[in-house]
């Protein structure tokens, strides 16, 4: 009988590593969702359903085996004196819903003050991705994301806003397709001046 292997992934709050199924158990529980849903898991259209699922699981939960300290690890310090505001804004995403597993996407749009240094623009889509491909939800990505920035730049001040469309609400409840959840967090300068908040929202919206 296949037993869980121990992962060294991390569940997405951070917290200890969390036991792993067999491939073969994987691909069971997919074809019991298939049965429960009322279709035939063995009929022809469904035999490779399973294993696309998997395959399909990899690449879409690819976060939790990636480190947002190794993607911010290296920073530039020869900027010829810059120290105004880094912004990368619409930064496309997708996720899925923590509570019922179905996706949610939009656009991400994170900038900071540096201090001592700046990362390459490419890092912080590649951020965005390692959050958004696990389990989650709207605050916690938001959250994620800026602490993350927060912890390995140590910037004066940061900002992160995500605007996205949740099929949960979409395709199911209270449907409701177009609706946008707007979810933004500040830190240091940007939490304290209002000057910098202004800037950041106009420079989104430029």
């Amino acid at each position: 009988m296949d037993k869980p292997v121990t992962s060294t992934r991390r569940s997405n709050s951070g917290a200890k590593p969390v036991a792993t199924p067999s491939r073969q158990q994987a691909l069971k529980a997919v074809q019991t969702l298939i049965a429960w849903a009322g279709d035939n898991p063995n009929r022809e259209g469904m035999t490779d359903t399973p294993d696309r699922v998997l395959d399909a699981y990899g690449e879409l939960f690819a976060g939790y085996s990636q480190n947002e300290k190794e993607i911010l690890g290296k920073t530039f310090k020869d900027v010829s004196g810059y120290d105004d505001i880094v912004l990368v804004k619409d930064i496309p995403f997708f996720t899925h819903c923590e509570h019922h597993m179905v996706p949610f996407f939009g656009k991400v749009h994170i900038a900071y003050l540096p201090q001592g240094g700046v990362v390459g623009l490419s890092k912080l889509v590649r951020l965005t991705n390692v959050f958004a491909r696990r389990f989650q939800t709207q605050e916690n990505l938001t959250a994620q994301v800026i602490d993350a920035i927060n912890d390995n730049l140590n910037p004066r001040g940061a900002a992160v806003m995500i605007e996205a469309e949740h099929m949960c609400m979409s395709m199911r409840g209270v449907r409701t397709p177009g609706a946008t959840t707007v979810t933004q967090r500040f830190t240091g300068t940007f939490a304290e001046e209002t000057r910098e908040r202004d800037r950041f929202f106009s420079m989104i919206r430029q």
